[in-house]
């Protein structure tokens, strides 16, 4: 327990420094540069971050790409961000239970899926973070992900053409500084929208189901959307949904951060946009396929103090209904996005 004190201590004061540091310098000169903005899908919400203190820059977004596939934000110049957010698995860890950092090193944790960020209250399972800019410090310098610092981040990036132009472009500075680094990843993983599966197409009209997705979906709407809302899939909550905890992690969920008894075993409920292509699943990576989720709230709910009253009882479906209700959550699979070259790793 000391040592998980004192680095939530270090990580809090990380986060302090970079507020301090980001405050300062809420001024981004953009003259010269192509303004854009956040794609906000029609049935989408108004999304809580509108990057009025990091304005939206073509060249900004293109330099975040750059940076979020650069190796050499990693301490050993091997395990870029894309490294577990890979684009085949909607920027998620793919076929893996948890994500693999440097040295041969294990996350506690299941890389969740980056895309719709605009539109989270937190970040990461236990919404320890509050900002895109704060979350992307922890997988930086942890040392069980890319485990660098900025300094020496700065003085790599520094020595490369490239980065000295692009910065100069983006930010009117000859320094590299951390702040940069962070808003021109913020830019680029803020900015990914996903809003075109056949689901969404469904919605404008352009497809229709098949009938048996058209059952899905009604088996959805009656047993899932409570905490799955549509259109983002998810209400953004902590929940307890009855999994046991793994005796070798002791990943306790949302009470590490709130420290609460009754945050015990809570973990933000995810979205189930594009479930098809982000195996493993839950918060450590326990299941392989969707199925054996489904099938965990049938027939394997574990009761425990903090669990949710929504599955208390488990989720009765026939194998029947179980199909149709894959069959459903396959439709919100968006192919352009997971194929979008303006997302790919650069050329």
């Amino acid at each position: 327990m000391r040592k998980k004190g004192f680095v939530l201590i270090v990580l809090v004061l990380s986060v302090a420094s970079f507020r301090m540091l980001t405050g300062c310098r809420k001024t981004m000169h953009t003259r010269g540069l192509t303004a854009t903005s956040l794609t906000i899908p029609a049935d989408f919400p108004t999304p809580l971050h509108t990057y009025e203190d990091n304005p939206l820059t073509k060249e900004g977004i293109e330099l975040g790409r750059r940076l979020f596939y650069e190796p050499l934000l990693s301490i050993d110049n091997n395990h870029p961000c894309s490294s577990c957010h890979e684009q085949v698995a909607a920027f998620g860890t793919f076929e893996h239970d948890r994500s693999h950092g440097v040295f041969e090193s294990h996350t506690l944790r299941n890389a969740p899926v980056l895309f719709n960020l605009a539109w989270y209250p937190s970040f990461h399972w236990d919404g320890v973070f509050k900002s895109l800019e704060e979350e992307a410090i922890h997988p930086i310098t942890s040392k069980t992900e890319m485990g660098e610092q900025f300094s020496t981040i700065k003085r790599k990036l520094e020595k490369v053409p490239y980065y000295q132009r692009a910065f100069r472009e983006v930010f009117h500075t000859y320094e590299i500084e951390p702040y940069q680094i962070l808003r021109a990843l913020t830019q680029f993983t803020g900015t990914m929208v996903s809003a075109n599966s056949k689901y969404d197409q469904v919605k404008r009209s352009q497809l229709t189901f098949t009938a048996q997705e058209a059952s899905g979906y009604q088996l959805f709407k009656a047993k899932c959307a409570t905490c799955h809302q549509e259109p983002l899939f998810t209400d953004f909550s902590f929940r307890n949904i009855g999994l046991p905890v793994d005796p070798s992690l002791k990943d306790y969920g949302r009470m590490r951060v709130t420290g609460k008894n009754e945050d015990s075993l809570k973990f933000r409920v995810p979205t189930l946009r594009n479930v098809m292509l982000s195996s493993n699943y839950m918060h450590d990576g326990r299941f392989m396929t969707v199925q054996q989720c489904i099938n965990h709230y049938r027939v394997g709910i574990v009761n425990s103090t903090t669990l949710d009253p929504l599955v208390k009882n488990g989720i009765p479906l026939s194998d029947r209904e179980s199909a149709d209700l894959v069959a459903f959550l396959k439709t919100l699979t968006d192919s352009s996005f997971v194929l979008n070259p303006s997302l790919a790793k650069p050329e």
